[in-house]
Order: structure tokens, then C-alpha cells, then sequence
């Protein structure tokens, strides 16, 4: 994990340290800290409604987060939709910051939400999603290219080698979210750059497993499906990693702790298919 935290600003050094608003703050990227934190209220005020009066949003865990540093962690999650799993963490983390506990009622924290925060997507689903996941991409995209799949299919195409870079540049600045199965599809093997990418980081791991996205939600997480629908999100404690731990093992802990383990009965079922 990063000893310092970094800070961009285009003020000079010795000016900046007087912008304690923040006013001519930049995050790694280049983009306006204090555009991104209007962003962030903007759209999390148009979504609280999602998770509060069309369903029911259940939140537990969050005390493992409010003694976190502010900068070097990792949020390994499984995936449901494109972007209500996102748009629900930053709820969270906003509300978090602010002190609450297991909830994000009422929605005061949005006068002030976190704005050090980011999640990686790929750079195909953050330009084919509309305007509202354009939008949303400048509060905290890091977008990727990915080496596996593109457009609904499998691809083989060279490894996106600026990836762990900006995710790097992410987690010097903040919080990062990252979903290491790289799809929305429940069981799908946990991707070996996430090991990787913890071995030269070094960043606290915070597991989060989340449910009821994929019933509530369509599979972009933009409209409705089923409403009335519990959705829970539950972080679990922090874990942290040897550099020296081999990647297998790495992939296997993450694996049971985000609960991606294949079903034992799936597995037979699965097995039975190939006879």
C-alpha cells in the first residue's frame, strides 16, 4: 500500500497546500475533483430512490470500513449488474464517510460525498452505455480494455498492459472497487491479473458479496426488473497478502471469500452433463 497518499492539483506546490477546499484538485486522470463530487450527488441523488423506496437495500459489515486508511484499498466484489453494484458502493462509501452504519438513510451525505473513489469497468460497457453511465464514468471509471471478451463474446486479443498502471494511479488516490471474475455471470473463475495486481500494490483486500442486483435489476442495472426486491451488500473483514503467496492460493481465498465457490450440487450436475 502506498505510504502517502497522492494529491494532484493544477495550482503550484506551494499554492496548493492553500486549496483547502479543493477547488483546483485533479484525480490521477485529469479530471476536476470538484466535478466529480457534483456528479456523484447528482446521480446519487437521481438513484437513491432505486435502493430505498423501489427495494430495499441491506446493508452489513460497514464497521470493517470506517477505520480504513483513505487511499491503497481494494474492494474485490462479485458482479450482477453493470452499474447498480457500483452506484450502490459509492452510496455506501459516501455515507460512510459521513459515520453511518449499515445504512444510507437519509441521504444527507450526498452534500458531501466521497469523491476519492473509482471502480474498474470495461472500456467497450462505459461507451455503449448511455448517458447516464458516461456521465458516470468521469466520477470514477477506470476503464480497461479487456483481453478476453468484447461486444458479448470471447475474444483472445493482447493483454490491456496500462490496466494495472491506472488502477495503481487509482488506489495511490483512493478507493478502488474491482469485480475479478471480469463478468456479471455467478461461478465465473476469479482472473489471475487480480493477484497479480495485489502482489505489486500491496492494498488492503476488503471482500464484498453482494445479492438480489440480478432480480432487481436489468443486466446494465439501469432499469427495473422486479421491484420490491431485498438487495444486500455485506463487506467482510479486511484481508491482507504475502508477497511471496502463490497466485493459485491468492485466487482461491478470494474465491471463497467473495463466495464465487461453484456449488457442490452445480458441480455434480455440471459433471453428469459431460458423461
Amino acid at each position: 500500500m502506498p505510504s502517502e497518499k497522492s494529491t494532484y492539483s493544477a495550482l503550484p506546490r506551494w499554492l496548493a497546500r492553500l486549496d483547502f477546499l479543493g477547488i483546483f484538485e485533479k484525480d490521477p486522470f485529469g479530471n476536476w475533483m470538484i466535478v466529480k463530487r457534483f456528479l456523484i450527488m447528482l446521480i446519487g441523488w437521481f438513484t437513491y430512490y432505486r435502493f430505498t423506496a423501489v427495494n430495499k437495500i441491506r446493508i452489513r459489515g460497514t464497521e470493517h470500513l470506517h477505520n480504513l486508511p483513505d487511499h491503497g484499498v481494494l474492494f474485490l466484489s462479485n458482479h450482477q449488474t453493470y452499474f447498480a453494484d457500483v452506484i450502490a458502493f459509492y452510496h455506501i462509501f459516501c455515507a460512510v464517510k459521513w459515520g453511518y452504519k449499515d445504512t444510507i438513510s437519509p441521504p444527507f451525505y450526498l452534500f458531501s460525498p466521497r469523491a476519492r473513489s473509482y471502480y474498474v469497468a470495461a472500456s467497450e460497457t462505459m461507451k455503449e452505455g448511455g448517458i447516464l453511465p458516461r456521465l458516470f464514468s468521469m466520477g470514477g471509471a477506470i476503464t480497461v480494455d479487456r483481453s478476453w471478451r468484447a461486444k458479448g463474446e470471447n475474444v483472445q486479443r493482447g493483454l490491456d498492459n496500462s490496466a494495472q498502471d491506472k488502477i495503481g494511479m487509482g488506489l495511490g488516490h483512493g478507493w478502488v472497487v474491482s469485480f475479478p471474475q471480469g463478468t456479471t455471470k455467478p461461478y465465473a473463475p476469479i482472473r489471475k491479473g487480480t493477484a497479480y495486481l495485489i502482489k505489486e500494490h500491496q492494498p488492503v483486500v476488503v471482500p464484498v458479496v453482494i445479492n438480489g442486483f440480478r432480480r432487481a435489476f436489468d443486466k446494465k442495472g439501469l432499469r427495473f426488473k422486479k421491484r420490491n426486491t431485498t438487495i444486500t451488500v455485506e463487506f467482510k473483514p479486511p484481508m491482507y497478502f504475502s508477497p511471496d503467496e502463490d497466485v493459485d492460493s491468492m485466487i482461491a481465498r478470494v474465491t471463497a471469500a467473495i463466495e464465487q465457490e461453484v456449488p457442490k450440487e452445480k458441480l455434480t450436475w455440471l459433471r453428469e452433463g459431460e458423461e
